[in-house]
């Protein structure tokens, strides 16, 4: 019988630990403890501590694409709604949680950029790929007319992911939602306004 692998639970709790103290105060110790795991089973799995990081970005990000998922691919919904459906469904966890922990892709951007090139790259390639379905659904809002055409589609999806992330570090410095309100209502009243006020 094969030795039960500590590799998920390891990567489980390195989301979980990461999540309250970044990458730099996430000690290996730290990790395998909260898993539940022998020190050893971390080298066992993962070459280093930045190779780790990596892979509970992925696993993180797979729980993003989700959510991404469920809003905007609500057919039922127009394409403008489901934007700020995804907006709400991400307000009500951050609220779940007290407006303590933010979003893990943000965290690492801020803190690992300019210090570690594999995980600048890999946030690079996690940044693309997260726009694809708000080009998407951008795209249809503006041929149905509900969001003015002023902006490219792709310049409205970076702008809603950037702007949207700084939100969020405001709402964990205030430990209030209305960050995360204020861009919601600021964004829909300019931005984000329908075809007829804007073309």
């Amino acid at each position: 019988m094969g030795r039960i692998s500590n590799r998920e639970n390891i990567l489980a709790a390195g989301l979980r630990v990461m999540f309250k103290k970044g990458f730099a105060g996430a000690g290996v110790r730290d990790i395998v403890a909260d898993a539940g795991a022998p020190q050893g089973s971390f080298t066992n799995h993962f070459g280093s501590k930045e190779a780790f990081a990596g892979e509970v970005l992925d696993l993180y990000f797979e729980h993003v694409r989700s959510l991404v998922g469920q809003a905007l691919d609500d057919q039922t919904l127009p394409p403008r709604e489901r934007l700020g459906r995804y907006l709400d469904l991400i307000t009500d966890r951050l609220a779940a949680d007290g407006y303590v922990r933010g979003c893990l892709i943000g965290d690492l951007s801020l803190e690992t950029a300019q210090t570690s090139e594999a995980l600048r790259g890999r946030l690079a390639a996690i940044y693309r790929e997260w726009l694809v379905p708000f080009t998407a659904c951008l795209a249809q809002a503006q041929q149905d007319g509900s969001i003015a055409r002023r902006f490219s589609p792709d310049d409205l999806a970076e702008f809603l992911i950037a702007s949207w992330q700084g939100a969020i570090l405001r709402m964990k410095v205030e430990r209030s939602r209305e960050p995360l309100d204020r861009f919601k209502r600021i964004a829909f009243e300019t931005v984000f306004t329908r075809g007829d006020r804007n073309d």
